[in-house]
C-alpha cells in the first residue's frame, strides 16, 4: 500500500489466508493443556508498570529498553504486557487463586516490546504460556516438558531440542554472580558495551552473550552447576531422571540463562536450527519467589512462553503443516427475487439442521454463470443453484464442483441428510 495510514513498524496483520493455521495450533494446544488439567487464564493488556519493574528486572533489557509505557489521564504509569507471567501472578493474587491451591493454568494473546523488527522477532508478538503454581517439586518441572513435547508431536515438529540448566537458589546465585564479576572482570578490556553494563548489574547475563567475540571467554566461565546449593543440584537431578524415564532427550547446557531477574532452579529452552538466528521457540523455568516478591506469600512456580510467529514460521517448513478447513462446503447461487427470498430462508433451515455446515450465499446479484464462477474460487464442494421455477417445485440444483459427478436435482428436504453425508464422506 503506497498511500494512507501504514501498520505501525513490527506489528503485523495476520491475513485470512494465514489465520486457520493459527486456529489449527492453538486449537491442537488447547486440546493438549486440557489432558494436562490446565486451565485458561485471560489476562488485561495493560498492566501498571510497577509490576513488570518489580517482577521482571530494572536492569533487565525488556525494562530499560522495550517497554511501551506511557502515562493515562490519571497520571497513573501504564505498560502494554512485555510478556505473561507478571500479569498470571497479579491475577492470581487479586482472586486469591493462590491459597492453599494447586493452579495449573495457561494463556494467550498479544505481547509488547519495542525491538529492532526482524524475522520472528516482532514488536507485537503472540505468546502462549503454561503455568502451575503451588507445586515445588521437580515432578511439575517433568509435566511441563513432556507436556511441550507431546504438543509438539501433535503439530508434526520432531526436531526440537531441549536445553536444561539450573540457577539454584538465591543464595548459591548471589555467590555465583560474585565469581562471575571476579571472572569477567580479569576481561574489562574485551567486553563490549552490553555485557560491561551487564557486569554491574546482572553478570549472569553476559553468559547469553550473541557476540562471537566473546565466545572463548565465555566458554571458560565458572559453570553455576559447580555452585549449586545441595537441594537445588538433588531437585536438578531428579528431573533429568524422570526426563530420562521418558525417553525425552535433553541437553544439559550450563551456560543457559534466561532474561528475566525471576528465574530461580530449572530454566529450559526448547531451541531448532531451521530459523536462523533466532532459535528459541519455548523458553520458561521455575520462579518460585515471584510471587512473594510481589508481596504475596510463598508460592513455587514453574513455567513456560512460547513464540507464536516462530512457531508458524517453523511449521510453514514442515513436510505436512497443520491446516484447517476454512473453505464453505457449499455456495447457494439464486436468481431472481423469489428465489432469494426463499433462498436465505432456506440457507439459514439449512444451517439449522445441518452441525458444522459452512455454506456461503451469493450476494451482489449476476447471472448463474457469473455466481458458479464464484462458487468455484470459493472452494466449495457443492453449488446449490436455486431459480424461480425451483422455487414452485421445491425443488433445488445440487452440482457436485470438485468430484466429477454430473448435476441433479433433489428435493428440499433430503438436502439436510445429503449435505451432512457428504461432510461426513470428506472427514468433517
Amino acid at each position: 500500500m503506497s498511500k494512507g495510514v501504514q501498520a505501525v513498524r513490527g506489528m503485523n496483520d495476520i491475513l485470512p489466508e494465514e489465520s486457520p493455521v493459527w486456529a489449527q495450533v492453538e486449537a491442537t494446544a488447547r486440546a493438549v493443556f486440557e489432558e494436562y488439567g490446565y486451565r485458561e487464564i485471560r489476562m488485561p493488556i495493560v498492566e501498571k508498570t510497577e509490576l513488570f519493574v518489580r517482577s521482571i528486572g530494572e536492569v533487565t533489557d525488556v525494562v530499560e529498553k522495550e517497554m511501551y509505557t506511557f502515562e493515562d489521564r490519571s497520571g497513573d504509569s501504564l505498560t502494554l504486557r512485555p510478556e505473561g507471567t507478571a500479569g498470571c501472578v497479579r491475577a492470581g493474587m487479586s482472586h486469591g487463586l493462590f491459597h492453599n491451591q494447586v493452579q495449573r493454568l495457561w494463556y494467550q494473546g498479544p505481547m509488547f516490546r519495542h525491538e529492532r523488527p526482524q524475522k520472528g522477532r516482532y514488536r507485537q508478538f503472540h505468546q502462549m504460556g503454561v503455568e502451575a503454581y503451588g507445586l515445588e517439586g521437580p515432578d511439575i518441572d517433568a509435566e511441563m516438558l513432556l507436556l511441550t513435547a507431546r504438543l509438539f508431536k501433535r503439530l508434526g515438529l520432531g526436531h526440537l531440542r531441549l536445553k536444561l540448566n539450573s540457577l539454584g537458589n538465591p543464595e548459591a546465585r548471589q555467590a555465583y554472580r560474585k565469581k562471575l564479576v571476579d571472572y569477567f572482570g580479569q576481561y574489562r578490556d574485551r567486553l563490549d558495551e552490553d555485557s560491561l553494563r551487564r557486569l554491574e548489574t546482572n553478570p549472569l547475563r553476559i553468559l547469553d552473550s550473541k557476540n562471537p567475540d566473546l565466545a572463548d571467554i565465555i566458554k571458560q566461565a565458572p559453570s553455576i552447576l559447580d555452585h549449586l546449593d545441595e537441594a537445588s543440584a538433588a531437585h536438578f537431578d531428579t528431573l533429568k531422571a524422570r526426563l530420562d524415564d521418558q525417553g525425552l532427550a535433553y541437553e544439559v547446557d550450563p551456560r543457559l540463562v534466561r532474561g528475566l531477574d525471576y528465574y530461580s532452579r530449572t530454566v529450559f529452552e526448547w531451541t531448532t536450527d531451521r530459523l536462523g538466528a533466532q532459535d528459541a521457540v519455548c523458553s520458561g523455568g521455575r520462579y518460585d519467589f515471584l510471587v512473594s516478591q510481589l508481596g504475596g506469600k510463598h508460592v513455587p512456580a514453574v513455567g513456560w512462553a512460547l513464540g507464536m510467529e516462530r512457531l508458524i514460521a517453523l511449521l510453514s517448513l514442515a513436510e505436512a503443516p497443520p491446516r484447517r478447513d476454512v473453505e464453505p462446503h457449499v455456495y447457494l447461487a439464486m436468481m431472481g427475487e423469489a428465489a432469494e427470498r426463499e433462498g436465505w430462508k432456506l440457507a439459514e433451515s439449512l444451517r439449522d439442521q445441518v452441525a458444522d455446515l459452512r455454506l456461503t450465499a451469493h450476494c451482489g446479484g449476476g447471472s448463474f454463470k457469473s455466481q458458479l464462477k464464484k462458487a468455484d474460487r470459493s472452494g466449495a464442494a457443492i453449488a446449490l443453484i436455486l431459480g424461480e421455477s425451483e422455487v414452485g417445485a421445491r425443488r433445488i440444483g445440487v452440482k457436485p464442483l470438485r468430484s466429477g459427478e454430473e448435476q441433479f436435482e433433489a428435493d428440499w428436504s433430503a438436502l439436510p441428510g445429503l449435505l451432512h453425508d457428504r461432510i461426513q464422506h470428506n472427514g468433517e
